[in-house]
């Protein structure tokens, strides 16, 4: 099978992988992938067994530019590439370039599949300040995604509450989880990686891996350090990752400084995907503090399967989708109190968990969006 993949991401440069590596650097073992590469991030180039096509005329950072700016761009070479590609099917997750890569995939009646990755209204306004702003960028989101989903032929994403959300706005999607790559996400010692880090092994070590962006309250965790500090005065928070596209780390920083707590704040800024379990390993609760209320409705992050198959405990916002999964390991905060109080008991009760997740594997998620393909071409 033939396939071209139009991400969410600059695939080739992007510093954090995304679900489309791990899925489709697995299909590509199996299947030609190409990938439409835009010139979004600065990062190191990431190997890839993927065919690279490029997509972009205007090299801009900033995404939102640079999507709009290349958008005529993105149908005039995506009409070429497939075209000339002779392609089987055409797997879409972008939003502008997702619209004009599924209006060049009609146009040579290729088959698509749009993969919502998240509730890109949200998460696209996420970014931006301002209330006004924020409406402005969902409600333009929506009306681009809505159309981008009636036009494709098949709808895959990552969580069964936007899999009844999509139903309830009457479009029919086929469930793919996120995962975890379960030959390097497991349980080892965390030793190595605190000396590196100059943390003792005495520390009680809060841990936060993924992309330092406001969408994860961060700042409630730091602001919650001077309590934490009080009840063990040998605490850290080790925040492994960085911010993409905001000053978000920076602000993290300042409010570090501004409490006097620096000493108890580690930064590691991002890390290669497989080093991130031996980092993992260092923490004693890990933490999602997913932010947006209505996220929690839907969402089911890759870090909550990286942090279960290291069996680490979690500490986190709610999520009704991780809560159904469930497990031993989960405690669910609602406030500054109870995420404080939470913290305290691992603290006394330190704890850590055997848990399988091989049916969350990044080689299962393949396979099963394989057989989707399949249906379609």
């Amino acid at each position: 099978m033939k396939i071209l993949l139009v991400s969410t991401q600059d695939y080739i440069h992007h510093p954090v992988p995304s679900r489309h590596h791990y899925l489709f650097e697995e299909l590509a073992q199996r299947h030609e992938v190409h990938v439409a590469h835009f010139h979004v991030s600065r990062d190191a180039p990431r190997p890839t067994r993927l065919v690279v096509e490029e997509a972009s005329l205007f090299p801009l950072k900033n995404p939102l530019l640079h999507y709009t700016l290349n958008a005529p761009y993105h149908y005039f070479i995506f009409n070429k590439i497939i075209r000339d590609g002779k392609y089987n099917a055409v797997v879409a997750a972008n939003v502008l370039a997702g619209s004009a890569v599924i209006r060049a995939a009609k146009n040579h009646h290729v088959p698509v599949i749009f993969d919502l990755k998240d509730w890109f209204p949200d998460s696209a306004a996420a970014y931006f300040k301002g209330r006004t702003l924020q409406e402005i960028i969902r409600k333009t989101v929506w009306v681009v995604t809505r159309d981008n989903l009636s036009r494709s032929n098949a709808i895959t994403t990552v969580s069964p509450s936007l899999v009844e959300k999509l139903a309830g706005f009457g479009f029919s999607a086929h469930l793919i989880t996120n995962g975890v790559d379960t030959d390097i996400f497991k349980p080892c010692d965390g030793n190595p990686a605190r000396q590196e880090l100059g943390i003792d092994p005495e520390d009680f070590v809060i841990g936060f891996s993924g992309s330092v962006e406001r969408w994860y309250a961060i700042d409630a965790i730091i602001r919650a350090l001077p309590a934490l500090i009080e009840y063990r005065k040998k605490t850290k928070l080790l925040i492994v990752g960085g911010s993409l596209f905001t000053d978000y780390q920076q602000e993290l920083a300042q409010l570090a400084s501004h409490l006097g707590i620096s000493d108890h704040v580690i930064f590691t800024g991002t890390k290669p995907y497989h080093e991130l379990p031996r980092y993992i390993a260092t923490m004693d609760a890990c933490t999602i503090p997913l932010l947006p209320a209505q996220w929690g409705d839907i969402a089911l992050p890759n870090k909550f399967f990286e942090y279960s198959a290291c069996g680490k405990p979690i500490v986190m916002r709610p999520m009704q989708d991780v809560e159904k999964i469930g497990g031993p390991h989960i405690s669910v905060y609602r406030t500054q109190d109870e995420f404080i109080t939470l913290i305290k008991d691992l603290m006394d009760r330190p704890a850590t968990f055997t848990l399988n997740f091989e049916n969350h594997s990044w080689k299962e998620k393949s396979r099963q969006f394989e057989e989707i393909l399949k249906t379609i071409t």
